[in-house]
């Protein structure tokens, strides 16, 4: 059976703004890691040159990647929930900062013109792009967070004081112009001993934090069609990836990390 399709087509006039430039959303269904099916909400601002896609995780999690391409910056948040007879908060929300790559997603305009011939579809990720780790060893105060992009303060509102982001993204950052006051290195693991957060005793103490999370399905790449009409390919769909992320991160208290480890 062919996978269903995700087809770029020409953008419809009742989404084109005053400029001409589209800001469009798109729905689809994607099959989750267990089988269940949820609903995947996806973005394009081509004015703004950025994306976003919002999904929950099989465990309640609300799951946000932004993708601004002016800036060069990716931001992947995530609103965690809490178990409220633990005496843990309603939700926690964590952001993670890195530096956009042009093969990260889909560009903006490209995202603006999917449409899909079956919304009721259930799309699968026809590429599995792996796990990636990353420590994140720099905090980034968020009240000056539209010097680096202007999607900070919307996206990441909640997070306010874990909003973190690597050494080596803020030198490219640094390079195209953004003020480094708005980062602050943070302490190196082997600086202070700390242990992980699963294995530290006190709640109120410092330790090691790690969160992971999954993007089960995400246009990742543009398909290109021949035809004996038009000498050169052209854009005709998109490849879907899911990709897989494992943050490492220090926290002032251990019940900033409720969760321990790893899934």
């Amino acid at each position: 059976m062919r996978p269903p399709v995700l087809l770029l087509l020409p953008v419809l006039p009742a989404l084109l703004g005053a400029a001409g430039a589209a800001r469009a959303e798109l729905r689809v269904r994607v099959r989750l890691p267990g089988g269940r099916v949820a609903e995947e909400r996806l973005q394009a601002d081509s004015a703004g040159d950025s994306v976003g896609l919002e999904l929950r995780e099989p465990d309640g999690a609300l799951v946000s990647l932004t993708a601004d391409f002016r800036k060069h910056v990716k931001i992947l948040r995530a609103l965690v929930l809490g178990e409220q007879e633990k005496g843990q908060r309603h939700f926690q929300a964590l952001c993670f900062l890195t530096r956009l790559r042009d093969q990260d997603i889909i560009p903006s305009e490209a995202m603006a013109k999917l449409r899909q011939k079956n919304p009721r579809a259930v799309r699968q990720a026809e590429e599995a792009r792996g796990l990636e780790r990353l420590h994140m060893d720099v905090a980034v105060n968020l009240s000056q967070g539209a010097l680096l992009s202007p999607h900070l303060h919307t996206v990441c509102a909640e997070a306010t004081d874990a909003v973190y982001t690597r050494q080596e993204d803020v030198r490219f950052w640094r390079e195209q112009g953004v003020d480094s006051s708005m980062f602050k290195a943070l302490p190196t693991d082997t600086e202070q001993a700390l242990p992980r957060c699963g294995q530290a005793g006190d709640r109120g103490a410092p330790c090691v934090c790690h969160y992971g999370l999954r993007l089960a399905w995400y246009p990742c790449m543009l398909k290109y069609c021949h035809s004996r009409d038009r000498p050169a390919p052209y854009k005709c769909g998109i490849r879907s990836c899911q990709k897989s992320y494992g943050f490492t991160f220090l926290v002032p208290q251990r019940q900033l990390c409720p969760w321990g480890e790893d899934p």
